[in-house]
């Protein structure tokens, strides 16, 4: 029998068990509140997300274009082809027409068909007539959905600088991974909901997130003056049995490029086919791609070569523009000079004589230009040799542009100062080259060589025009006259002739250098050129490397220039003068 004092015990304790049940009834109750009102929306999100399977749909890539608005990258529809493995009805019947239609192993459908998994991807990028035909058999699971695949309609033309998209329809080299954030675009979605075993609920649809295209990209090549020059490119190194040919073409005012050939090119179309004649199953897997990746490089800004006596110029320039010479200056040639303790000769062996020094350029004297060199003096030039940018890489808007391999300034004295005054000695790019001559005649003004120009949307309607670096005065206005007055002489009674055309005003230089190693009997022929010679609206440079039999830049280089501007001259506009 219970005393009042257990009594009252025992009520407190039944108090308490039932308070603190109602607390946690309330709590629970609170908690169910919260949960339906003010977390409802975010429940009822992933509900949904539980029971919706969702296909990604490609946004169409941005074309490129070139200044005419000839298309030169653009898209072709194609299809994706994938399975839902709980929505198969007839998986026997769905392998046998895939595999006929895709050309696929049974092995390898079979394999994917029957993998538990929300979806499954068969094959991508299959032409969309295949992709129609299996979507006409209704076969219950498998989904065809359309893409795209990037397509080059002029195939090999201006590989190196398109470049091209991989898989994923992303840039993989050149203007097409530089601009990507402006080409890509943003994918959209199908959104189709399914019940626990994850069929599909037909009475539910479909929900479409749309794909955003990319904007179109205007570049400044000029498809027609690109194909022009990748043609006589092609006879060029056919004719000297070259190993690659190289042509920039370029308005020096601004650095917007007409044209830049890598010959020989590759097809945009089938970009990881090997070189003909290659023997694929004697290569190893890194073999391979280091086989790509050397046939997909663009040698006018991925690879550096001693200029040779084109590199003349700028030597010339700085002279002028100390005032260490003047172009009544007189140098003497006997054949050679001695520098320090080394003899370095002269091409032409018997010497030039006495002469000013426009004719030292007119003949390419090397003597004379070692002269200016050492005249400037070591701190004097490679002030110069900074101040005109070469030091620093041009900015072109090409990946994979590679610096100069120049001496460090303390490792350089009198004979290292000789060897690179007439441009041996050290390496630059082709793009370094032509867009610090494009400063010594413009005026004085260094440009950034570049293609993008301005992206549009599919409209028209302009969203942004691309504004490049201009570092001005890098010689003056009066150095930059005499420069094209000199360089103009080169071409009309110099080592430049077979440069010239008659009724125009050509300048340029030849230039004719050794690989390395020194007496390997392999050369590089070059010629730059450009016109009209008192106000040059055109820049080209032509690069011959390997050639065999002749290989001076005057017979070789010379004559694909010529030819270059006896076509696209007129094509620009640019007429003949009244002599």
């Amino acid at each position: 029998m219970l005393t009042d004092n257990n009594k009252i015990f025992h009520r407190k304790k039944i108090l308490v068990i039932f308070f603190l049940c109602a607390g946690i009834l309330v709590l629970l109750f609170g908690r169910l509140i919260y949960l339906c009102v003010w977390r409802s929306e975010h429940y009822s999100r992933l509900a949904t997300e539980l029971h919706e399977r969702e296909r990604s749909i490609k946004a169409a890539r941005g074309r490129i274009l070139d200044q005419n608005g000839a298309v030169l990258a653009d898209n072709k529809t194609v299809c994706t082809v994938s399975v839902v493995h709980n929505q198969i009805e007839e998986p026997e019947k769905v392998i046998e027409i895939l595999c006929k239609e895709l050309e696929l192993s049974e092995e390898y459908v079979k394999q994917r068909v029957e993998k538990y998994s929300s979806m499954e991807r068969i094959r991508s990028n299959v032409e969309k007539e295949v992709g129609d035909r299996i979507r006409e058999y209704d076969l219950a699971g498998v989904k065809v959905d359309e893409d795209y695949k990037r397509y080059y309609p002029y195939g090999e033309l201006a590989s190196k600088v398109l470049g091209f998209t991989g898989g994923d329809n992303q840039g993989i080299i050149g203007l097409e991974v530089i601009y990507e954030e402006y080409l890509q675009g943003k994918p959209g979605t199908i959104l189709t909901i399914t019940d626990a075993k994850g069929i599909e609920v037909e009475a539910a649809g479909e929900r479409r997130i749309e794909p955003v295209n990319g904007s179109d990209l205007c570049i400044s090549m000029d498809m027609n003056i690109q194909s022009y020059a990748t043609q006589l490119a092609i006879q060029a190194r056919a004719a000297k049995q070259a190993d690659s040919v190289s042509i920039l073409v370029m308005n020096p005012k601004n650095g917007e490029l007409y044209a830049m050939v890598n010959v020989p090119e590759f097809d945009l179309n089938d970009p990881y086919r090997l070189p003909e004649g290659t023997d694929e199953a004697a290569l190893t897997a890194q073999q391979k791609q280091d086989l790509l990746n050397t046939t997909w490089r663009n040698g006018c800004i991925n690879d550096t070569y001693e200029p040779g006596s084109t590199f003349k110029i700028i030597t010339a320039a700085a002279g002028l523009e100390e005032k260490v010479i003047t172009t009544a200056s007189t140098f003497s040639c006997p054949g050679f000079i001695v520098v320090d303790d080394r003899k370095i000769r002269c091409h032409k062996i018997a010497g030039h004589g006495t002469q000013d020094f426009t004719h030292c350029m007119m003949n390419s004297c090397n003597p004379a230009l070692i002269t200016v060199g050492l005249r400037l003096g070591l701190d004097k030039y490679y002030q110069y040799f900074e101040r005109f940018g070469l030091k620093t890489k041009t900015g072109i808007d090409l990946p994979g542009e590679a610096g100069t391999i120049m001496h460090r300034k303390d490792d350089m004295g009198n004979v290292e100062l000789a060897t690179v005054a007439f441009g041996q000695s050290f390496q630059i790019t082709p793009i370094q080259l032509i867009t610090t001559a494009s400063s010594i005649i413009n005026g004085g003004n260094r440009i950034t060589p570049h293609f993008g120009v301005k992206t549009l949307d599919a409209d028209g309607n302009v969203l942004e025009t691309f504004s490049y670096p201009v570092t001005q005065n890098v010689v003056s206005e009066e150095t930059s006259a005499t420069m094209r007055e000199i360089l103009e002489m080169v071409v009309a009674e110099g080592s430049g002739k077979n440069g010239g055309i008659a009724g125009f005003r050509i300048g340029g230089k030849t230039a004719t250098s050794q690989t390395l190693p020194r007496g390997s009997g392999r050369y590089i022929a070059s010629f730059i050129g450009f016109a009209p010679a008192d106000d040059p609206q055109v820049i080209a440079l032509a690069i011959i490397n390997n050639p065999q039999g002749t290989y001076y830049g005057g017979q070789v280089a010379a004559p694909v220039i010529r030819q270059l501007f006896e076509n696209i001259l007129p094509y620009l506009g640019i007429v003949e003068y009244n002599q």
